[in-house]
């Protein structure tokens, strides 16, 4: 965990003094006399918004360093807080150019963007300004809900064009304009984000779907609104993959091949097999439950730090609720412990949702670990999964690591309950899957 704070420390670290010399450079850069106005603000959040969008790349690129370093949830809160900043950096940006060409050429507003537009690569940077703004306002909150998934993850690849036209807007703007070293190091930069994307994004799934070939084995209904999808490959040793990770699934059908979900191992992997569960939770989910069996399966991961490899106390409590159980399934079946010392508590709201409570109670009668089933609703089981009562079913929590994955809602319940009760939060081991 010390080398997990050092790594996050250090990125951070890297990551603002980039951005302070890139705002050093913008005031450099600025016509003298330097002052606060509409062109040195349009300098600055040039800058820093080209320098930014250069850093969210590379951070949603999915490098191995980054996702087991860091972690996939800490990695895409910062990628959300750092992808509206760049976004109303852009759009400043815009607006703070097109009003200093009003000033300098003594004419309105609508004129002055026309004259803009005239500009070569000037037309490209608004469209890719236009498409990130739509991707800001898709990714409120009250505007988000009301999206389904596929169209909020085609939205999203196209900020990859929007971040291309902006780049070349950038090399032949005022900041750059006769500085060929800083066009060269710019170049570098973003040809290092754009190849960790194209590396670990594209080049590493194709490989893995040439060289596993994955297919559907198998859908096995698990209840009413959750199956389970069997798949069989070659060489599946070979992805290194643990309990309680997760992959991005792509089955290539054709109502399903522009979707790729996260979905975490509800099984532990084998050298020829991989399972996971899905719970049906709109139309996209729902077309998985209907996928014929030999269906190929594009997959990129592993991903994710919920492994057993986190642990460092002797004693282990697992928390599951709903279909989070799935990586609790895996961890529950391999978790090794001197005297097998591991509590499952598994919260569903009722019998009919306790999926794998046959291969749960197996497991536990096997290795001597502990269930402990809470069912009902959430308004009547939420006081039996605060911290002084997960404390009275395991003993001292101090003793633990913890691994918790459940609903947002109930995610958030428990974890402010354990830090409330002063819990180490290096103790505290989850996975966050939202978009």
């Amino acid at each position: 965990m010390r080398l997990l704070r050092l790594t996050a420390t250090t990125i951070v670290l890297l990551v603002w003094l980039g951005a302070a010399l890139a705002v050093l450079q913008s005031f450099i850069t600025a016509e003298p006399p330097i002052r606060f106005g509409a062109s040195l603000v349009a300098h600055v959040t040039g800058m820093a918004a080209g320098y930014g969008a250069a850093v969210m790349l590379i951070l949603m690129s999915r490098s191995p360093w980054l996702e087991r370093g860091i972690g996939t949830h800490r990695l895409a809160r910062w990628h959300g807080w750092g992808g509206l900043l760049v976004i109303m950096l852009t759009v400043v940006h815009a607006l703070a150019a097109v009003q200093v060409w009003s000033q300098a050429a003594s004419i309105r507003l609508p004129a002055a963007l026309r004259d803009l537009l005239n500009i070569p690569g000037l037309t490209t940077a608004l469209v890719g300004t236009v498409i990130l703004t739509l991707v800001g306002l898709a990714s409120l909150r009250v505007v988000r809900r009301h999206i389904s998934y596929e169209r909020w993850h085609f939205l999203h690849l196209l900020t990859y064009l929007a971040v291309a036209f902006g780049f070349a807007h950038q090399l032949a703007g005022a900041d750059f304009a006769g500085r060929q070293w800083l066009q060269i190091a710019w170049s570098l930069l973003y040809m290092y984000a754009f190849a960790l994307v194209l590396r670990w994004r594209v080049l590493q799934p194709l490989f893995q779907l040439w060289r596993h070939r994955l297919r559907v084995e198998e859908i096995r209904q698990e209840s009413p609104d959750v199956v389970s999808v069997l798949m069989s490959g070659h060489h599946l040793d070979e992805l290194r993959a643990e309990p309680g990770q997760f992959f991005r699934w792509r089955f290539l059908t054709t109502t399903t091949w522009a979707s790729a979900y996260p979905f975490s191992l509800s099984a532990a992997p084998t050298c020829n097999r991989l399972r996971i569960t899905v719970k049906a939770r709109g139309a996209g989910t729902k077309r998985i439950f209907s996928i014929p069996v030999g269906t190929l399966v594009f997959a990129e991961g592993p991903y994710g730090v919920l492994t057993s490899r986190r642990r460092r106390r002797p004693r282990v409590l697992l928390i599951a609720g709903g279909v989070g159980i799935t990586p609790m399934r895996a961890l529950f079946e391999v978790i090794d412990l001197p005297g097998k010392d591991v509590t499952l508590v598994y919260r569903a709201s009722c019998e009919q949702d306790l999926v794998f409570k046959d291969e749960l109670d197996e497991i536990a009668e096997k290795s001597g670990a502990r269930i402990v089933y809470l069912v009902g609703p959430s308004t009547e089981t939420a006081n039996d999964m605060s911290a002084p009562a997960l404390n009275r079913i395991v003993g001292d929590l101090h003793d633990h690591d913890v691994y918790l994955c459940a609903s947002p809602r109930l995610a958030a319940r428990v974890r402010a309950s354990l830090m409330d009760r002063g819990f180490p939060r290096h103790q505290l081991h989850e996975e966050r899957f939202s978009f």
